[in-house]
């Protein structure tokens, strides 16, 4: 914080004070701060003691800049997806095989579930899985989050079903619930301390669940 000094000139007139220069708010920079936070400790464990002392403003300047701490935290999980979700969006939307494609998703979940560049597991997979009945509109859209994923895994199994490549009677449904909750597993073995070696032995053994070939059989 810039401060002026009391000193007095000789004839004990005060000094004039000098106006301190506002320190830039750089928004971005406060919303991965924020974003942070959300992921280690989520919504409820967050406060905005914690978000405004980590970022280094004053409550109003939060609430202008970001409107509130739910508006914040909703603006937090739109850039962790964006930064964060390439491990899911990026096999769903390959040319490859669709086996691959879950291969790659799962691997790349271990890898970056564990990376202790930033904190540890999911924060959409993982996270505001419990909450009060007040938080209830967030806890659904994160769950929403959740679901779409799901939903751009089935899509992609959908499409490996049409082309031959999974057999006809394949349950794709079932089959994207059970590699979402593998995603999620590997989120919560991450935050409990699973090591990146773990995360990739779980994901191999995931992958024996993919039905066998229409040419296998």
């Amino acid at each position: 914080m810039d401060c002026y000094t009391n000193a007095m000139d000789s004839d004990n007139t005060p000094a004039p004070k000098r106006a301190g220069r506002p320190r830039a708010f750089d928004r971005e920079q406060a919303l991965s701060t924020a974003m942070d936070l959300f992921w280690r400790h989520g919504f409820e464990g967050t406060s905005t003691a914690q978000l405004t002392a980590a970022i280094g403003i004053a409550p109003p300047s939060l609430y202008a800049a970001f409107g509130s701490k739910d508006a914040l935290f909703r603006e937090a999980l739109a850039l962790y997806g964006q930064r964060y979700g390439g491990f899911l969006s990026q096999p769903m939307s390959g040319t490859g095989s669709a086996r691959a494609a879950i291969e790659q998703m799962l691997q790349a979940a271990a890898r970056q579930f564990a990376d202790a560049r930033h904190p540890l597991g999911c924060m959409v997979a993982a996270g505001e899985l419990q909450a009060s009945a007040a938080q209830g509109t967030l806890v659904a859209e994160v769950a929403e989050r959740r679901q779409a994923a799901q939903l751009a895994i089935r899509a992609r199994l959908n499409r490996a079903r049409q082309d031959g490549e999974l057999p006809a009677d394949t349950d794709t449904a079932t089959l994207a619930a059970y590699f979402a909750m593998v995603v999620q597993g590997l989120a919560v073995q991450a935050r409990d301390g699973a090591k990146p070696v773990l995360l990739k032995r779980l994901a191999d053994l995931a992958m024996q669940a993919w039905p066998e070939s229409p040419a296998a059989g």
